[in-house]
């Protein structure tokens, strides 16, 4: 019996999918701890170069191909050929693996925050484990529960996503809130001032090169990387040739304009070198230093003690760190599953293992699940055992991240010229027309994506470390060549038969 009629997701539901999976309140704040007020003009440049014209192209990818299950792979597949999708849908879904290792790292830190106020991860120990150790198998355990929920259907990933999309605005318009209420009885006085240098220049050392400030694009396009995600539940969005464009759109609007306006929030209460440039601060933590500050400094400006005040920013980070839990969670849900979907069910069935593509009885492909846990499980405690150094560890897996997830724009991307070739397909919405025009948009927002990539891989190298900047290119390169040689044999044995 079909029941898809009671999983239709409306266009709010939609949203709040959008926002979850790719909205992150954090992206502001490390955007503010890495390059200061200069990363303004970065996300800037990435929504309007990027953002804005790869949203409008996956919505239309998503509504002319809004019959076919398999989203990523089906919009390769019917733009190019299958060797094209197969290599570029699996690298997407690498990519994901990797954000699944990295994110469950920081849900930790959020977990931290909730309950004790700031980050005590660092100092986390059982029997003769270490605290990097016992974070690995944590994160094991939580990985395990995410994907016993998420197999059992898409109305569970639905109700979470619309927790987690609702704290992940709240805690945005929070913060918004408080930092110009701060704003507002300091008469305006900035703790970090806006000046014409402070717009273009990083007081971050890590982000004075050339080199280094170009590769920061690449943190731009993953703080709006996730859209073509959401394809996986295309299939269950009611109406999807006009909500689906319709939600991405009023989500990209809102996220830009809360990304740029809450990096001018944080310099409200923050200087970046009194409070930032310390040694304890990293990449997982920057949100909930800030945010205790935040409430320090709130209650200093209402003429409170310091006591008072440190409590207010206390509970403060407490909020944040829930809020992120949520979040995290909804994220986590959505990201288990949807990328499994879209790569088995736009695939062949002769490309993979049978027991690989089966569906259980909620309609979801629960194997590849557990085998993904299987894999990221594995990377995890790899990494966890290996002994890095906490800010060692946060940098690798943060630009292994980026630059993993960027790679596959370079396919979808690049497929759109070929989709618009395409005569045979209802198109009820198209984003740009004409053959010139096409291709100047594709040749600009696709440049975009190559360059912050080569930048972000090659600029350790400009310092002599040779192992970041090995593991950042390492993943959509490792990924690929693998997916390139198992389509081959496939093809091979299938060419004897």
């Amino acid at each position: 019996m079909d029941n898809s009629n009671s999983t239709k997701i409306k266009l709010g539901s939609l949203v709040l999918m959008i926002f979850s999976a790719i909205f992150g309140f954090s992206n502001s704040i490390s955007a503010f701890y890495q390059m200061g007020y200069a990363s303004i003009i970065w996300y800037v440049v990435t929504a309007i170069l990027f953002f804005l014209p790869s949203a409008l192209i996956f919505a239309e990818y998503g509504a002319s191909f809004k019959g076919i299950k398999g989203g990523i792979y089906s919009w390769l597949e019917g733009s190019t050929n299958e060797k094209v999708a197969f290599v570029g849908t699996f690298i997407w879904l690498a990519a994901w693996v990797i954000w699944l290792v990295s994110s469950t790292q920081f849900f930790l830190v959020s977990v931290s925050t909730a309950v004790w106020g700031h980050d005590t991860t660092q100092s986390w120990n059982f029997l003769n484990l270490n605290s990097t150790q016992l974070l690995g198998i944590l994160e094991v355990v939580f990985l395990v529960i995410v994907t016993f929920c998420a197999a059992k259907g898409i109305d569970k990933i639905k109700v979470v996503s619309n927790i987690g999309g609702f704290f992940t605005l709240a805690i945005a318009i929070g913060f918004t809130v408080v930092s110009l209420l701060v704003f507002l009885l300091n008469k305006g006085h900035l703790a970090q001032p806006i000046t014409a240098q402070n717009l273009v220049h990083s007081p971050n050392s890590a982000f004075q090169s050339p080199i280094a400030v170009v590769s920061f694009i690449v943190y731009a396009l993953f703080a709006y990387g996730g859209l073509e995600t959401t394809s996986g539940v295309i299939d269950s969005v009611d109406k999807p040739e006009k909500t689906y464009p319709k939600g991405l759109i009023i989500a990209m609007v809102i996220m830009t304009f809360l990304y740029v306006f809450n990096i001018l929030m944080c310099g409200v209460a923050v200087n970046w070198k009194a409070q930032l440039g310390g040694k304890e601060v990293d990449l997982a933590n920057v949100e909930y230093i800030l945010i205790n500050n935040l409430g320090i400094v709130l209650g200093h400006s209402l003429g409170l003690s310091n006591s008072v005040s440190a409590t207010i920013g206390s509970v403060f980070s407490h909020c944040a760190g829930w809020a992120d839990v949520l979040s995290g969670i909804s994220a986590a849900f959505l990201m288990v599953y949807s990328p499994i979907k879209s790569f088995i069910e736009g695939c062949d069935n002769r490309l993979l293992p049978r027991k690989l593509v089966k569906l259980n009885k909620h309609n979801m492909p629960e194997r590849s699940m557990w085998l993904q846990a299987v894999i990221v499980s594995v990377i995890i405690l790899f990494i966890s055992f290996g002994g890095n150094a906490a800010g060692k560890f946060y940098t690798i897996l943060m630009d292994m991240m980026n630059v993993s997830s960027s790679a596959p724009y370079l396919f979808l991307i690049a497929a759109y010229p070929f989709f618009k070739e395409k005569k045979n397909l209802d198109r009820p919405f198209v984003f740009i027309e004409g053959k010139k025009k096409v291709w100047a948009t594709t040749l600009v927002v696709w440049l975009v994506v190559a360059i912050g990539i080569i930048f972000t891989c090659i600029e350790p190298l400009f310092r002599g470390d040779y192992q970041t900047s090995f593991w950042t290119a390492i993943g959509p390169v490792a990924f690929g060549v693998i997916a390139y040689l198992y389509y081959t044999i496939r093809e091979h044995k299938e060419n004897q038969l």
